[in-house]
């Protein structure tokens, strides 16, 4: 992938896109195109068509799409299944009409089954029932793994899924009832912080363990993919360590300075209770991620108090 080739990075106002731009960026690559919402609606298939037609880029990486928390996921199925199903579906159908060298296809750990062995390995995918809760976008997400590798064994075309843990980072979404576990506890702490609150309550046991990478190595993990992988198979992409959600609770705390008492509610369901992917194959190609868990959070923390009170 020459630095001047034209690369288009759906959805690069969001946490994946926009660290996707910066590291494309930080490598030296001169030729992004980017679009907003209001200049290119993804969800119309003629607006999709003449961007490709016009524009005509090399490469994509597709990260553009509904994306949330539980509450979110599991109250706005219809939506999400649609939405991410619609979308999708247009830009990979046009990146193979208008001869797309490479397309990289962003998935997502829900994928896997709910019961699913540990560490989960990609050939674990579609072997057993998904979490009810976010079905829906589980399987639009199967949908464009499954379109991708259709391309490439029906036409020949370079369309890889990659399937990334659990992700953090910089212009993550803060949204109330709309963000993940660590958007949500950076701005308990901070809230918990600014009000001198003496406690703050965090759902479930503490004993759930996740893994979690930093949104700009998942970056630096898709560049590098877009360079040395091709296959009809997806590859997992993750830290390959686990941490308990106790763990952190803690480490956000510390972060972000609180100084008051950290509380679980037990009554509140803990979900599964490990879930790690197996990174052998990225591993095995010798990629590896940079960004320690602490100096993500740091990173995330100070990005959030640039304008905290835009999530209010």
């Amino acid at each position: 992938m020459e630095l001047s080739r034209k690369i288009f990075v759906a959805g690069h106002g969001g946490l994946v896109g926009s660290a996707l731009v910066r590291q494309l960026k930080a490598q030296g690559y001169t030729n992004i195109v980017t679009r907003g919402r209001a200049e290119l609606d993804l969800m119309c298939p003629h607006a999709v068509r003449t961007f490709f037609e016009t524009q005509r880029p090399e490469y994509v990486f597709l990260s553009a799409g509904r994306t949330g928390g539980v509450y979110a996921n599991d109250t706005y199925r219809a939506d999400f299944l649609y939405e991410n199903l619609i979308l999708q579906s247009n830009v990979i159908h046009q990146a193979f009409l208008s001869e797309t060298r490479k397309l990289i296809f962003f998935g997502c750990s829900c994928m896997y089954p709910k019961l699913c062995a540990q560490p989960m390995r990609e050939d674990a995918l579609l072997s057993g029932p998904l979490e009810p809760t976010n079905e829906p976008f589980a399987i639009a997400k199967l949908a464009g793994m499954k379109m991708c590798e259709s391309y490439y064994r029906q036409y020949g075309c370079d369309f890889i899924t990659i399937i990334p843990t659990n992700l953090y980072g910089l212009q993550q979404d803060y949204t109330p009832l709309n963000c993940l576990i660590i958007p949500a506890l950076i701005a308990r702490f901070h809230e918990a912080k600014a009000a001198h609150a003496p406690k703050v309550s965090v759902w479930g046991s503490g004993r759930p363990s996740r893994d979690f990478l930093f949104a700009d190595d998942l970056a630096d993990a898709a560049i590098f993919l877009m360079k040395n992988y091709s296959s009809a198979e997806p590859i997992n992409v993750g830290s390959g360590a686990d941490m308990t959600v106790r763990e952190v609770a803690e480490t956000i705390r510390e972060v972000v300075g609180y100084q008051g008492d950290l509380e679980f509610d037990a009554s509140k369901p803990d979900g599964v209770l490990m879930k790690l992917q197996d990174i052998s194959k990225i591993s095995g190609m010798g990629w590896k991620p940079r960004t320690d868990f602490r100096k993500g959070i740091a990173l995330a923390y100070e990005d959030y108090l640039r304008a905290p009170q835009q999530w209010a």
